[in-house]
């Protein structure tokens, strides 16, 4: 089924220059010249994503994604705003999530990058969307293969997390929802783009900023779909740290919720013991100790001592882990 896209601009010519640039894609494309008739429009259909000027008469852009969020909050939105009109924090916290802003005037070719991640995005979540075990996590699988040194990580890392679990006697639908989340842990690394995703050296500091936001683009992701909260859960904390030194939101200790902070052990281990480019795996012995001295920094102490005792009674030291992981920057990025 072909997807909507919608266009609002109160320019008449920048609308038919938006219309002729997507001409040949397989969508179909829908022009608003103000925001109350992009509502209506919305009303009538389902729109897969929604790329609106901020500055319009009546009612603005960021007036138009306010509504939007309770309205239509599975609809990818992407907003155009001039140079000289930044967003601000307090029309960042209006208009909820956003997936990307282009600034104008625009260049064509990122424009057209942009829509055509914000669609792959959209239909992502559509697919989560009510899956079921199996195509989950092929679906998880699929966007592995996006960054071409984690093949596996996510199967390993929900592994590394039940094995914490079953120790601490969780119940069953939480050791379930905790194996969807570690598989899909990663999954906002799709909207990070493949020359910063597989850059073979360090980054530098915006591509690190770029790559850290992929908890946001998760958890935005997983809200779409209509995943559980435990899973978003998961995917949006998954790199904050014990010390409140992480991201994206620097929480602290038990602010991080408990499955995160799971999840954040079975992940920092599975880094530890796969090859990176600059780098032989570590032992597993040696990675154990090496987690140790992040407990009270990175990982939770209290939940490492509940990973030694499952590791010594169920962990198969003889396993192949060996994957190519790409880059850390410092704290491990996994």
């Amino acid at each position: 089924m072909r997807e909507n896209i919608l266009f609002v601009d109160d320019d008449e010519n920048i609308l038919r220059s938006l219309e002729t640039l997507f001409a040949g894609d397989d969508v179909t494309i829908l022009l608003a010249d103000n925001a109350k008739e992009a509502l209506r429009l919305m009303g009538t259909r389902e729109i897969a994503l929604l790329v609106s000027d901020k500055r319009m008469p009546e009612m603005s852009g960021i007036e138009l994604l306010t509504v939007l969020k309770g309205r239509s909050p599975e609809t990818v939105k992407i907003l155009m705003t001039d140079h000289d009109d930044p967003l601000t924090p307090l029309e960042a916290a209006s208009i909820g999530e956003l997936f990307r802003m282009i600034a104008k005037p625009w260049d064509n070719e990122a424009l057209i990058q942009i829509v055509r991640e914000g669609l792959e995005f959209y239909r992502l979540a559509m697919s989560l969307r009510n899956s079921d075990e199996a195509t989950i996590l092929s679906l998880a699988q699929d966007i592995e293969l996006k960054d071409l040194h984690t093949k596996g990580h996510c199967d390993r890392v929900a592994s590394y997390a039940l094995m914490i679990a079953d120790e601490l006697g969780l119940p069953e639908e939480t050791r379930l929802q905790i194996k969807y989340g570690s598989w899909l842990h990663d999954c906002g690394k799709i909207s990070v783009p493949d020359t910063v995703l597989n850059f073979p050296g360090k980054l530098n500091d915006t591509e690190f900023s770029t790559i850290k936001k992929h908890p946001l683009w998760g958890a935005m992701l997983a809200r779409q779909a209509r995943l559980s909260q435990t899973v978003i859960n998961i995917i949006l904390y998954h790199h904050e740290c014990y010390d409140g030194a992480g991201y994206p939101h620097s929480l602290r200790g038990d602010k991080i919720p408990l499955e995160a902070r799971i999840v954040s052990i079975a992940d920092t281990f599975d880094a530890l013991t796969s090859k990176r480019p600059y780098r032989e795996p570590a032992p597993w012995d040696q990675a154990i100790n090496l987690m140790d001295a992040l407990g009270g920094i990175d990982l939770d102490p209290a939940l490492m001592n509940i990973f030694h005792s499952a590791f010594a009674k169920g962990l198969d030291t003889n396993a192949d882990v060996t994957i190519t992981p790409g880059n850390d920057n410092g704290r491990l990025l996994n």
